[in-house]
């Protein structure tokens, strides 16, 4: 019985606003990809404090977890991923082996190569609703489009 379960990543990603509404993102190193801050969740670590510290590890920026935005699910994968409404309180930019770039941008102007799934994450926390989104995202991942030149 225990062969059967599925055993799932679990994202976990900051959604960063500034006083104009700009959106914090990172540049990755490892594609030329820009995404939310935010990375897997580690054994034992429960959701709101591991993104704080992806956000920590990604940014150098301490933040407090204001709410859970979304509950995500990737087709036909074993993968899931929170999105969590997160506020700067501390801390300063710091680039690492992680990020090369840390910006905000207005949401209705985001790079060409930021990550489809992570737009539609931003949107859904513009919504400003009580209610947190479940969704399915579909579509290729992120780096399956990098490699095609699609972003």
């Amino acid at each position: 019985m225990e062969e059967n379960r599925a055993k799932f990543t679990i994202g976990v990603f900051g959604i960063i606003f500034n006083e104009q509404r700009k959106v914090l993102l990172v540049h990755r190193t490892d594609y030329d990809l820009w995404n939310l801050p935010g990375g897997g969740l580690e054994k034992r670590e429960p959701p709101w404090e591991g993104v704080k510290r992806e956000v920590k590890e990604e940014t150098g920026f301490d933040v407090e977890v204001k709410k859970l935005v979304g509950f995500y699910s990737k087709k036909d994968q074993d993968d899931l991923a929170l999105s969590f409404l997160c506020k700067i309180i501390g801390g300063q930019a710091t680039l690492n082996n992680e990020a090369d770039k840390i910006e905000y941008f207005e949401v209705d102007k985001l790079p060409l190569n930021t990550i489809p799934k992570q737009v539609e994450r931003i949107k859904d926390a513009l919504q400003n609703s009580d209610i947190t989104i479940l969704k399915i995202q579909t579509g290729k991942s992120s780096i399956e489009l990098a490699k095609e030149g699609k972003l």
